[in-house]
């Protein structure tokens, strides 16, 4: 149960005794004159009206929302300019009520309170409703001209002097004025609220690190609207705080408003074999489950471009991972063109910290109720990959010119040919998008194509009807002689391939055969790469592998050789025969077509031989040399 906070009677201004009409203040709650506490004693609630419990009767109806209360004039008009100055008209039997207040802030709960307090009835001040207080007195214009102590400087004084000193009742008038506008800001609460706030968490995180006691305030924050939290992150980023705690409470943020696509990792299970027949969407938020897109579209396009506008400019701030699920997000609602190319640079500024399963952006199109997808369109929006790789590399460039150090080219191959892995499975990739996505890497990034030959033979794989020529373009792009001795070895065997590069394959597979054989290294890498000594091998880890692998290999032959050495000895001893040289020549001469023709020859000639025995002699001697 919530402690609620009543005015201190010290800070009533009113004294005196109930001789001359007043009474003096014993307790924490606010009244009024005896004379006006005469009239009613509470009031009483009958269906859809409010009547004030008095010996006297009733002489103004005044409807609020869809409520009506039946009232007194007296006790408004001494303490509410705004009802003094209206001149009432006689009661209209068909409306039911005499005067309807439109947009009264706080609805009728809060004209409730208002009246008990005109008519000096005990209301309590607290957090969550003050704001509410302090505008609906506002709207009705219950200043000190009116009455020494009346409802508009009570409210502020416990606006200022309790509220603004405690976090936790900041938070809660600040949530409060949610739909107070735009009375909470005309009154400057919101502000003052933001500012105590801001103020709070400078003092407490101007000069520590981030750790789990330093995040204290992200919890309290995130339960704002949106618009309020943006004015508090500006707040802070004025006062100095890191961006790094800037970032980090952005994402948890962004984790409990942004939607979550359940489809996003499983709901492409069949994208490989047939397209996407569904056009809705199942999307889960921190605070409601929506089954359209259509749905909150607006609040949720409100909340992603907010974000994006406040995002720390430094790289270390927010993580590549959040980047990519905003942008998601933003290409899901429409979020500004303007908004989205920006977010783009900024991922390209962080890409090597990407994951292959973060750039896979589905392609959609969004319209007002759903989602609309369209056969033609591919299932990966490959031109946004496109754009933000091409930010990388201009980043890259741009660091080598002012000579920073540039980011591990391993780790962005890598992410590239696991990309083109993916996408090469879906029909509607075109080789132009293909081919022009694989090579924007500069040659010397890869150091090994294992990954480049995966993605090529799974498009082959996937696309069948593929012409000889647009086999050998999409080839090209590989370098055989980058390819482990394992990929060598599959892709010689592979019947996807054109026959020119499986012959270039085989021929680098004999060379690393070679060398396996005779413990060499091989690096091949391009005489421009400044790391190729580098570069074949990642780590120390692998080094020590591959040579443990190579004297195995080594072993193995050996005895292979010894065993073959031996078969062979005991073969030769179980037959006791003496080798026939000329044997295997022999039969493969016979085998041949100049032989063959040979004896079609000499068959030719016996005829002749026997009308001319001279010729017999040719023949014996060439029947010898044979």
């Amino acid at each position: 149960m919530k402690v609620q906070k009543l005015i201190q009677p010290d800070r009533l201004e009113n004294t005196g005794d109930e001789s001359d009409g007043t009474r003096q203040f014993h307790d924490q709650r606010i009244v009024v004159p005896t004379i006006l506490n005469a009239i009613a004693d509470g009031f009483e609630k009958k269906e859809q009206s409010w009547f004030a419990t008095s010996q006297l009767p009733s002489d103004l109806s005044i409807r609020v929302e869809d409520i009506t209360f039946y009232v007194h004039k007296y006790p408004l008009v001494a303490r509410c300019a705004y009802l003094r100055e209206i001149e009432f008209q006689p009661q209209n039997s068909h409306l039911g009520y005499d005067l309807k207040l439109e947009k009264f802030p706080g609805g009728s709960e809060n004209f409730e309170i208002i009246l008990k307090f005109c008519y000096g009835l005990p209301i309590t001040l607290n957090p969550e409703n003050v704001a509410a207080l302090r505008c609906a007195s506002e709207f009705l214009e219950m200043t000190e001209a009116m009455e020494e102590g009346n409802l508009i400087s009570k409210t502020e004084a416990f606006f200022t002097f309790v509220v603004l000193s405690s976090w936790n009742d900041s938070i809660t008038v600040l949530k409060s004025c949610e739909t107070l506008s735009p009375w909470a800001e005309n009154l400057q609460i919101v502000r003052r609220c933001c500012d105590s706030i801001s103020w709070k968490i400078f003092r407490k995180n101007s000069t520590q690190e981030i750790t789990n006691e330093e995040t204290w305030w992200f919890d309290d924050i995130a339960t704002l609207r949106i618009n309020f939290f943006l004015r508090i992150i500006t707040a802070i980023r004025v006062k100095g705080i890191k961006p790094e705690i800037i970032g980090s409470c952005i994402m948890h943020y962004g984790e409990k408003w942004l939607p979550n696509m359940n489809s996003e990792t499983k709901g492409t299970d069949n994208k490989y074999g047939s397209r996407r027949n569904d056009s809705q969407w199942s999307i889960t938020s921190g605070r409601m489950q929506e089954t359209s897109i259509g749905q909150n579209n607006k609040e949720q396009r409100t909340i992603i471009e907010s974000l994006i506008s406040i995002l720390p400019p430094q790289k270390e701030a927010i993580s590549c991972k959040f980047l990519l699920r905003l942008l998601k997000m933003a290409i899901l609602y429409a979020a500004s063109p303007a908004l989205i190319s920006e977010l783009e640079k900024r991922i390209g500024m962080a890409l090597e910290n990407a994951s292959p399963n973060d750039l896979l952006i589905p392609t959609y199109a969004v319209s007002e109720q759903t989602i609309i997808s369209t056969e033609e369109q591919t299932i990966y929006n490959i031109d946004v990959v496109q754009r933000i790789l091409d930010y990388f590399l201009l980043y890259e460039h741009q660091k080598l010119q002012q000579q920073e150090p540039k980011s591990t080219t391993v780790n962005i191959s890598k992410l590239v040919d696991s990309y083109l892995a993916e996408i090469a499975r879906d029909h509607n990739v075109s080789i132009t998008k293909f081919q022009v996505l694989a090579e924007s890497l500069p040659r010397h990034v890869r150091t090994c194509h294992d990954g480049l030959y995966r993605a090529i033979d799974t498009y082959l794989k996937t696309h069948p009807s593929l012409s000889e020529h647009d086999r050998r373009r999409l080839c090209k792009i590989m370098d055989s002689e980058k390819l482990s001795l394992d990929a060598c070895m599959h892709a010689a065997q592979n019947e996807r391939l054109p026959l020119r590069i499986v012959i270039q394959v085989l021929l680098s597979e004999q060379v690393k055969m070679r060398a396996a054989v005779q413990g060499k290294d091989i690096i091949t890498s391009d005489d421009n790469n400044p790391d190729k000594e580098n570069n074949w091998l990642s780590t120390k880890k692998e080094v020590k592998s591959l040579k443990e692998e190579l004297e195995t290999l080594k072993i193995q032959m050996t005895d292979l050789q010894r065993d073959y050495t031996g078969l062979q000895q005991e073969y030769e001893k179980a037959n006791n025969k003496p080798r026939i040289p000329w044997t295997s020549g022999w039969r493969k001469m016979k085998k041949s077509s100049l032989f063959n023709r040979k004896m079609v020859e000499e068959e030719s000639q016996e005829g002749e031989n026997r009308v001319k025995p001279g010729r017999r002699t040719n023949i014996n001697r060439r029947q010898s040399i044979s």
